[in-house]
């Protein structure tokens, strides 16, 4: 299996498919690059390279003590990226992984970046604050880090209901897609996951966004139960330089059925664009 070393030693999992302009897929919390095989397929069919990794502490990468913090992801999709030297490279992240792509570009400029994409993604804050009124209360994710301490198989499963909105009337989210987001959440290492709910929910990324100079595609359902959309999409578009926004009615945080179909059909047109 492919890996590339960071300077602390970690090993990061990573797919690589297929050859062409390179789009760059970052996870959201708490799955791994499985969770993009479907957009990883459908870009290496119509001439692109499609490449995803394991964030530390997920999937098949090092489940390190230290590291779990959005500077350290955003470092190490950077080393991923020049390790293996990616231009004009388009940069994909879903819920925690837009902030990670959003930090990256922040953090590490936009040389090696032609566009991005931010789907459900945790920008510009997702934390209550006065001047965020928009954003979820931190008792909320005061009850993650609980569930995750308390019996992290049972609370997955139970977070896939409103992850896919499952709990939504007429839903027809299957089990196994369910069953899924719990194999892969199981597959993170504890203190990866509880790490990690500090840094998708309280990370300010206002002032990556404003930095940010290629055309972004702002992407999200207006059903989302995990990331408020008028704290997320509607706010990250006010702050970048070149953003387009695309609202799915009735869509889930996760990815999923017609909301994919139309997501995927999005994406292709912003790649190819």
């Amino acid at each position: 299996m492919p890996f590339i070393a960071t300077p602390d030693g970690t090993e990061i999992f990573y797919k690589d498919w297929g050859s062409g302009q390179p789009v760059v897929f970052s996870h959201g919390w708490p799955l791994s690059s499985d969770a993009w095989d479907t957009q990883l397929k459908l870009l290496a069919d119509h001439g692109f390279r499609a490449i995803a990794h394991d964030r530390r502490g997920h999937g098949r990468s090092t489940q390190t003590w230290d590291g779990n913090t959005m500077d350290q992801y955003a470092d190490d999709l950077g080393t991923l990226i020049d390790r293996l030297n990616l231009r004009d490279a388009i940069l994909v992240g879903h819920s925690t992984g837009g902030g990670e792509v959003t930090r990256y570009m922040g953090r590490h400029g936009t040389s090696r970046v032609a566009k991005a994409v931010l789907v459900g993604a945790v920008p510009p804050l997702m934390l209550k604050t006065d001047a965020n009124p928009e954003g979820t209360p931190k008792e909320a994710f005061d009850a993650i880090r609980a569930g995750l301490a308390a019996d992290r198989s049972q609370f997955y499963r139970d977070l896939s209901a409103p992850f896919y909105g499952a709990n939504r009337p007429g839903s027809t989210v299957s089990h196994g897609l369910r069953d899924q987001f719990w194999r892969l959440g199981m597959q993170v290492s504890l203190k990866a996951a509880y790490d990690c709910v500090a840094q998708f929910s309280e990370t300010d990324f206002t002032e990556d966004l404003k930095r940010i100079d290629v055309p972004v595609l702002v992407a999200q359902g207006d059903d989302d139960q995990i990331v408020p959309i008028r704290a997320a999409a509607y706010k990250s578009v006010q702050l970048l330089k070149d953003a387009g926004l695309k609202v799915y009615p009735g869509a889930s945080h996760g990815i999923h059925g017609a909301y994919e179909r139309e997501f995927d059909a999005d994406l292709l047109a912003f790649c190819r664009a």
